[in-house]
């Protein structure tokens, strides 16, 4: 009777083992903790459609990233929801804007021991919900940029780390980073929503940021879902232009672009593991159909072995528990 010699099981018989032979490792320090700062909350607003989050007033702002960096996460990531909108979205770049003071109270609090990231769009802000600046209901991208511009240097005053510009507009990059040094911010980095997909995932987020379009939709400057070597166009663009960090959105369903992001670009990739693919592990995870715990760590391991350097994710604050559990 003839036996292997290679018994691939040996290093996998005891949890110390499989852990020791992990050449992949999620951490807290690799996640980055989403935030939504409502002007009009006067106490946390739970988010029907994504168990456990919330809009929080400011006054909640500090100590529920305090939380999240007790659980050993150092960044997070801010979306506000002003008290008015406008066809312009001019809460976007107001000195007093609602991420403005949320930039402004967390660097006070936890100066560098904290990185924080505001994302730059209009969605949030706009009477319409569209991310630009609208003509005969079509977004135009170039007066779009100058109100990019102008939201990404009212953050930077307020002491933001890093700019993330998610409109998708062509040359967001570009005109984002030379308002920056043209104002002095050359320090402050630009994490790139460089390829964001037209993707079905967004609708929770949408709940949650009061930003669903009010007519059409945004194919017309997200990407479509079988394109990736436009993924790669949009990626080597904005990191020519000034990326610091690109992006990829969502990570489940495009895996694939975040691997060869991580393999044809020296920059650090980021994945933004979206609001529908939480609550898909939410809504299944309460309804007895799977494990919530080993099911995000899963999710989370893939994204990072997929190449992803950064994760956006909601589950952030769970992570450090979870991991001491396994």
């Amino acid at each position: 009777m003839s036996f292997p010699q290679v018994r691939m099981r040996r290093l996998r018989r005891t949890p110390a083992l499989r852990n020791m032979m992990n050449n992949v490792k999620l951490q807290p320090s690799d996640l980055i903790y989403p935030l939504f700062v409502d002007e009009n909350a006067k106490k946390p607003i739970p988010i029907k459609s994504m168990p456990g989050v919330y809009r929080l007033p400011l006054n909640e702002v500090v100590n529920d990233v305090r939380h999240a960096m007790e659980q050993d996460v150092k960044a997070v990531i801010l979306f506000g929801i002003p008290s008015k909108k406008d066809e312009f979205g001019s809460g976007a770049f107001a000195s007093d804007g609602i991420v403005q003071k949320a930039i402004q109270k967390l660097k006070a609090e936890f100066g560098e021991e904290l990185v924080v990231i505001a994302d730059i769009c209009l969605c949030e802000y706009t009477n319409h919900g569209h991310c630009g600046i609208l003509k005969d209901e079509q977004v135009q991208n170039d007066p779009t940029l100058e109100i990019l511009q102008k939201i990404a240097v009212s953050q930077a005053r307020a002491g933001v780390d890093i700019a993330a510009p998610s409109a998708m507009m062509d040359g967001q990059v570009e005109a984002i980073r030379e308002a920056l040094d043209d104002s002095g911010f050359d320090q402050t980095a630009i994490m790139a929503y460089s390829a964001k997909y037209a993707s079905s995932f967004y609708g929770p987020f949408r709940d949650a940021a009061d930003s669903t379009p009010k007519f059409g939709n945004r194919k017309s400057y997200h990407m479509s879902w079988g394109n990736q070597k436009e993924a790669l166009r949009e990626i080597e663009l904005d990191v020519n232009e000034g990326a610091d960090i690109v992006m990829v959105k969502p990570a489940l369903a495009y895996m694939d672009i975040i691997s060869l992001a991580k393999t044809e670009f020296d920059v650090p990739v980021a994945a933004y593991n979206v609001s529908g693919e939480y609550a898909m592990i939410k809504a299944a995870a309460q309804n007895g159909w799977i494990d919530e715990k080993t099911a995000a760590l899963e999710v989370l391991t893939g994204i990072k072995r997929a190449g992803a350097d950064l994760i956006i994710t909601y589950f952030a604050k769970d992570v450090k528990a979870w991991l001491n559990q396994t």
